[in-house]
């Protein structure tokens, strides 16, 4: 058996529905995965299955969620190794230490290069920092700058399929997974 995560990009099912924990469970317990269980109520999902493609996870996930709750959601899957790896590459530690709900990663379906950090800058506010690591985007936001350009600048249509999750959750995720 493997262990992987999996993040839902929105648990907005439409205006006043969201995806409840439970029944986010359920529904992978449906599709076969075992020990399915879920990390506050943000669309976080950890499970083991036989060792399985990413890719081919992250469709049946997200084609079993449309049929569930009526909507598709991008999910974006990781194995447990990949997860632990990309907890211990956060280049913002102290960063961290000090604010970890300013501390964010936009993980990446599709690893976003290099070159698009310089791209990136020009978005970032006073204060905010962000650095690529692995195809993943870790920012740090200042509570100077209340509503950041850099959250448009990561979006989809610009960089690609992501989801992003504030250093506290990471970090839970890998406790998780490293059980």
């Amino acid at each position: 058996m493997q262990t992987y995560v999996a993040l839902l990009y929105s648990v907005v099912l439409g205006e006043g529905r969201r995806v409840v924990m439970s029944d986010l469970k359920a529904m992978a317990e449906g599709l076969g995965l075992n020990n399915p269980r879920t990390l506050v109520a943000t669309g976080n999902l950890v499970f083991e299955v036989q060792e399985t493609e990413l890719a081919a996870l992250e469709q049946r996930l997200e084609a079993v969620f449309a049929k569930t709750f009526g909507r598709h959601v991008d999910i974006i899957v990781r194995r447990a190794d990949g997860w632990l790896r990309l907890a211990a590459g956060n280049p913002f530690p102290a960063e961290s230490a000090e604010a970890a709900d300013q501390v964010a990663v936009r993980v990446m379906r599709a690893p976003v290069r290099d070159e698009a950090a310089a791209a990136l800058e020009a978005y970032a506010g006073k204060g905010e920092k962000l650095r690529i690591v692995g195809g993943d985007i870790w920012i740090v936001f200042s509570r100077e700058t209340p509503s950041s350009r850099l959250l448009a600048a990561v979006s989809h249509k610009r960089l690609g399929i992501g989801t992003s999750r504030n250093w506290n959750t990471v970090r839970r995720l890998a406790e998780m997974v490293a059980e």
